[in-house]
């Protein structure tokens, strides 16, 4: 049975790479506050289950109890049609950028009609990576003081899922035509990427090789942005068979 068997149409909170078993508990504690028991932890620093973790989740156990955990991104993400990074820095990778309003907003609109959404924050140090945030579709940063824009783990998961459970509403005509979009999942996106790239590594696209690794990054993330409906994907899959079968390859 799957998280989102147990829990019915929510989204997946997924705490990438947490450091302190104290702030994965105070964000289980967190979630349920606002009716969310959908967590997933990937790569958890001290190993799970864990006994502070508990602790800390003060009541909200039961998020803990059927938290998922995953040794790596990909895998936490693989069957989300749309996914959402928490990060108060700049970034290079050019992506939608939403309150934590604006985003929740769209999350029970595509819940509403069926898609899987997921939610990722980062670690306490220094937050997601831009390999971690280069497979979101969208960003969500929350308004705060520019010169001391750095929010607590569990803060983060406060902001966001007091934003989801909120809202009673229903959303913008354009968000619900938005959630209406049949969208590619995470496994077909990343198997388009991976496509794309062995195609492009063997007509010796990624030159020089010192800059293959950037340009690689750029190019997947250039994928989730354009936020791909299986169609889109078929048909570039498609594309790509047809110029190289021209080519006589």
């Amino acid at each position: 049975m799957s998280d989102e068997d147990q829990t019915g149409p929510q989204p997946a909170f997924v705490l990438v790479r947490p450091q302190m078993g104290e702030n994965i508990g105070a964000a289980a504690r967190a979630m349920l506050n606002f009716g969310l028991e959908r967590m997933r932890v990937v790569g958890p620093r001290d190993g799970w289950p864990n006994p502070k973790a508990v602790a800390m989740a003060s009541g909200a156990g039961r998020v803990l109890d059927a938290a998922v955990v995953y040794d790596d991104l990909p895998a936490a993400l693989a069957d989300c049609d749309y996914v959402y990074a928490t990060t108060a820095r700049s970034r290079e990778l050019a992506k939608p950028v939403r309150t934590p309003e604006r985003a929740m907003a769209e999350a029970r609109a595509m819940r509403a009609e069926g898609k899987r959404v997921a939610v990722l924050f980062g670690p306490e140090r220094a937050g997601l990576e831009n390999e971690d945030v280069s497979r979101a579709n969208a960003i969500i940063t929350v308004p705060v003081n520019p010169e001391f824009a750095s929010l607590n783990l569990a803060q983060s998961v406060l902001l966001t899922a007091y934003e989801y459970g909120r809202q009673t509403i229903e959303a913008a005509p354009e968000v619900m035509s938005l959630a209406k979009t049949d969208f590619a999942t995470q496994v077909e996106v990343e198997a388009l990427a991976d496509h794309f790239e062995r195609r492009l590594d063997e007509v010796g696209f990624f030159f020089p090789e010192t800059k293959a690794a950037g340009m690689k990054l750029v190019l997947r993330n250039a994928w989730t942005r354009l936020s791909l409906t299986r169609a889109d994907v078929q048909m570039f899959h498609g594309m790509l068979r047809q110029i190289f079968r021209k080519l006589g390859d």
